[in-house]
């Protein structure tokens, strides 16, 4: 140690660190309560319309993807709206999810995500197991279009 004008020279500077902790879990605290997770990531492509609705973010959602290979066949996911989407392979299982739902909330909106390309005999299945399921109110998602442009 060297000593300057008759004291001893201390060593470096401290950092007080203890409060760092706090710090960090009130931060781990916040991302977690502000994170929003997004429940049907299907990608398809929508069709245009020029109507538009607000719809509940927490509605039921129903997607249907056209396969990557033009021979399969479609796939269809199923969502509450506030857990990750489910493949479903039939029309019973369609039936039994929309009811299990409605039972929980009558008044429960439902989505229906569907690729332009799908066939529209899936769709018409979808809707008549929906309204099978008492249904109350039922979207069709499509991709809108700015009024007035192209």
């Amino acid at each position: 140690m060297a000593i300057i004008r008759g004291r001893e020279k201390k060593g470096g500077g401290e950092i007080f660190t203890a409060s760092m902790a706090d710090i960090v879990f009130l931060l781990i605290v916040f991302f977690v309560l502000t994170y929003n997770t997004e429940v049907d990531r299907t990608k398809v492509t929508l069709p245009k319309t020029l109507v538009r609705s607000e719809i509940d973010k927490k509605a039921a959602v129903i997607s249907v993807s056209s396969p990557e290979d033009r021979n399969g066949p479609e796939v269809t996911r199923v969502s509450t709206g506030e857990e990750m989407s489910l493949p479903v392979g039939t029309k019973e299982e369609i039936i039994t999810f929309a009811s299990t739902v409605v039972a929980q909330d009558p008044n429960k909106q439902f989505v229906i995500k569907a690729d332009h390309g799908v066939h529209y005999q899936k769709i018409d299945d979808i809707l008549d197991a929906l309204k099978q399921s008492k249904v109350k109110v039922i979207y069709l998602l499509s991709d809108q279009k700015t009024v007035g442009g192209k």
